[in-house]
């Protein structure tokens, strides 16, 4: 089943076109990839996607919504973990997941989701003392206490060291696990290449390519996703 169906969709400010003409599917279960380097528009697509900013041009649907349209009650069922989420540094654990879980009318236990997500023997700590790992376990648990069916996280793992991101990545596995469908965005190739079962290569606001990353690899002709983007593109990811 589609969740997401994006077509022809273009967005700018003021001169600038950050999105230009990008249509892609997303299917329910997957862990779907949008990767690319910065600035390529990435953002802004999750941003269209759930309403929180609004299209100049073409169509979207999520879950069958129009995130224009119907964003109170997409809403209801979409969780976001954005690129510059930030919490205010003297909130606890424990009441930032209870402040979440009271905006709606049907969460899911906040407190079954801090002993899932590893955060009850930190419950009473402050945000501002949580390490980079481990505010991105709260952040993941901020974007499931709403229990929603579909997930979007906008670059979670940049800034973490290499053994925070290879335990971040196990909690994205947990969460297609839980049933939810998860939207990655991510400039890291290899990142796309070990979670995503489809990726969407962005770049300039237009997607230049997408597919399983065995395909886009397959297509570079290499042997990694990252010298396959270098194969497709003359770009590296810097």
């Amino acid at each position: 089943m589609t969740v997401i169906e994006i077509d022809g969709l273009r967005k700018s400010y003021g001169t600038g076109t950050a999105v230009d003409g990008v249509s892609l599917r997303v299917e329910r279960g997957e862990i779907f990839g949008i990767a690319g380097p910065n600035g390529a528009g990435k953002t802004t697509v999750v941003e269209c996607a759930t309403g929180l900013r609004r299209r100049d041009g073409g169509t979207v649907r999520v879950l069958g919504l129009d995130p224009r349209s119907d964003r109170r009650e997409l809403l209801r069922h979409v969780g976001v973990q954005l690129q510059e989420a930030a919490l205010p540094d003297a909130i606890r654990v424990d009441e930032a997941l209870r402040m979440y879980a009271s905006l709606y009318d049907e969460p899911a236990d906040w407190r079954a989701l801090m002993d899932e997500w590893g955060l009850t023997d930190r419950r009473r700590a402050r945000f501002a003392s949580l390490s980079g790992g481990w505010k991105q376990r709260l952040f993941i648990a901020l974007a499931l206490v709403g229990d929603p069916s579909l997930v979007f996280l906008d670059e979670l793992t940049t800034g973490l060291d290499p053994m925070a991101r290879r335990t971040t990545w196990g909690l994205i596995r947990a969460m297609r696990e839980r049933g939810v469908t998860v939207v990655l965005v991510t400039h890291f190739m290899d990142e796309a290449e070990a979670l995503c079962d489809r990726v969407a290569i962005v770049d300039r606001g237009r997607v230049l390519t997408q597919g399983s990353p065995a395909e886009l690899i397959a297509q570079g002709r290499s042997d990694s996703l990252e010298n396959a983007y270098f194969a497709l593109t003359g770009k590296d990811m810097s």
